[in-house]
């Protein structure tokens, strides 16, 4: 291959967006063309199973989390676990990582379905994708000075988050009132617990159980809940 042609290649392009957003050029650029390849448009590499993102945005959400987790731990010396534990919430919900996602440039790279509307949850979902890609290239160490010199750094504004309102049991019940549909959560004691007492919360929607969540208290097990509903039923809805 020539140099104008390598140059002008779609995995050099890739190359250099990467690197125009995080200031760093990647190793092994397969894992960012699949960090960026939505579901819609994967190629089937087997039976049932398609080289799409979904792996790697498992992957980058255990590694976001361990990295924000250090982060806050660091940061608010004084807080409690319950302070720490609705911070990181915040900062990882699939509301805020969309918003993110959309603010660092990403959903522009995002490979998708032609004709089909973005769904708010994709950018969300590649941004965490592309954390783990990163992660696999890259290393644990260099991944979270990215995440904190680079992303969290520029893009997060902390005291706003600090003062942000995202009770999603409210949000569910509002949104249920108005449209006249019933909504109760059921709570129940996770017997499987050797030690604190966990609890299990279901969310009964119009008649139908659509999520579950866990707490160490059943407020905690009920926004767990509700923030599993809201994202993965609601997501496109404006509180």
């Amino acid at each position: 291959m020539s140099f104008f042609h390598y140059f002008l290649s779609p995995n050099r392009l890739l190359s250099r967006q990467i690197h125009n957003l995080f200031g760093f050029w990647p190793g092994n650029i397969r894992l960012y063309e699949q960090a960026f390849t939505h579901r819609s448009v994967a190629r089937e590499i087997r039976e049932g199973v398609k080289d799409s993102n979904e792996r790697l945005e498992f992957l980058g959400d255990a590694i976001l989390g361990a990295v924000i987790a250090r982060f806050l731990f660091g940061k608010f010396p004084f807080k409690d676990e319950g302070f720490l534990t609705e911070m990181r919430s915040r900062m990882v919900s699939r509301a805020y990582l969309n918003k993110l996602a959309i603010k660092i440039g990403i959903d522009k790279m995002v490979q998708y379905e032609a004709g089909n509307r973005l769904h708010k949850s994709i950018c969300g979902d590649t941004f965490e994708a592309l954390i783990g890609a990163i992660y696999l290239d890259k290393g644990f160490d260099f991944t979270e000075k990215l995440i904190l010199h680079r992303i969290i750094r520029f893009h997060v504004d902390m005291e706003e988050l600090e003062q942000q309102d995202l009770n999603f049991k409210s949000r569910l019940i509002n949104h249920a009132q108005k449209l006249r549909k019933s909504v109760y959560f059921e709570a129940r004691e996770d017997n499987q617990s050797d030690r604190q007492k966990l609890y299990v919360v279901t969310v009964v929607y119009d008649g139908q159980a659509l999520g579950e969540g866990l707490g160490y208290s059943k407020k905690a097990a009920e926004q767990a809940a509700a923030e599993s509903v809201w994202t993965h039923h609601f997501q496109d809805i404006t509180p």
